[in-house]
């Protein structure tokens, strides 16, 4: 039996990336899982999951809009009948110049990453009270306590204060009996980060993503499935006395005094 075994989850972010990775792990894990995102390739890998012989649907979902969430959380409320898990993963990360940027590259970022966990916390939340209590789990990053490189104002800004959001939800909702965590990630093999490695060596995206390898302690780039087994610990009842914290899983690139992507 697994450990999320009966419980229901939803995951945004969920298509692609860490976010897959999360999807997939829950579902092995025994929860039924509702996966959220914007584009259509969301119901194809919810249909993948199916057909590996696991419960899970698919749903498009902006989490940047607020209506959108709550449609969300009403798809998983008609689905399964009770929500257990939110799983708050959708984010986006472009690199950019601080002072020739216009303001709507920060906004992006603030729309999706930190109104997007609001918006689902909000819409799921309720849901979550009503079933008895449950998890939050809210993916960060260590570039929210740490910055390596330029170009990640609008990033390091959202993901930081998504630690300050994890710890109030954790105070406000404990006497709910829901725990709100969050990771800090490092450098996973993701989309997301091959797009970094793209934008810092256009002409060997390859050479940027072994050198960051290579300013890891543990010599490589985490799996989004190594993230999913930090999150469905947290979600499940392993973790019952966990709360408001963040859990670093980065293969130690943040030991270092200094870090980079190799440059």
């Amino acid at each position: 039996m697994g450990k999320l075994e009966g419980k229901v989850a939803i995951v945004t972010g969920a298509s692609k990336g860490i976010g897959s990775g999360i999807a997939r792990v829950f579902a092995q894990q025994g929860a039924k899982v509702v996966l959220a995102a914007r584009g259509e390739h969301v119901l194809k890998y919810a249909e993948e999951l199916r057909s590996d012989g696991y419960d899970a649907i698919g749903v498009r979902c902006d989490v940047s809009d607020y209506d959108s969430c709550k449609a969300l959380a009403q798809a998983a409320l008609d689905a399964y009948g009770r929500i257990d898990v939110l799983d708050c993963n959708a984010g986006i990360c472009v690199l950019g110049d601080f002072l020739t940027k216009d303001d709507s590259w920060r906004d992006s970022h603030i729309d999706v990453n930190i109104k997007g966990v609001w918006n689902a916390c909000k819409a799921v939340i309720p849901s979550i009270i009503a079933a008895g209590g449950g998890a939050i789990v809210i993916t960060s990053s260590v570039t929210g306590d740490m910055v390596a490189d330029p170009g990640e104002a609008a990033y390091a800004t959202t993901k930081a204060a998504l630690v300050g959001l994890t710890k109030a939800l954790a105070r406000e909702f404990a006497d709910k009996n829901i725990r709100v965590n969050c990771i800090c990630p490092g450098y996973i093999r993701t989309p997301l980060v091959e797009g970094m490695a793209r934008q810092s060596d256009p002409d060997n995206p390859e050479r940027a993503i072994q050198a960051i390898a290579s300013a890891v302690p543990l010599g490589r780039l985490g799996t989004p499935e190594e993230c999913g087994e930090l999150c469905a610990f947290l979600a499940s009842d392993e973790a019952s006395y966990l709360t408001g914290t963040q859990m670093v899983i980065d293969g130690g690139s943040t030991l270092p005094e200094t870090t980079s992507m190799g440059q």
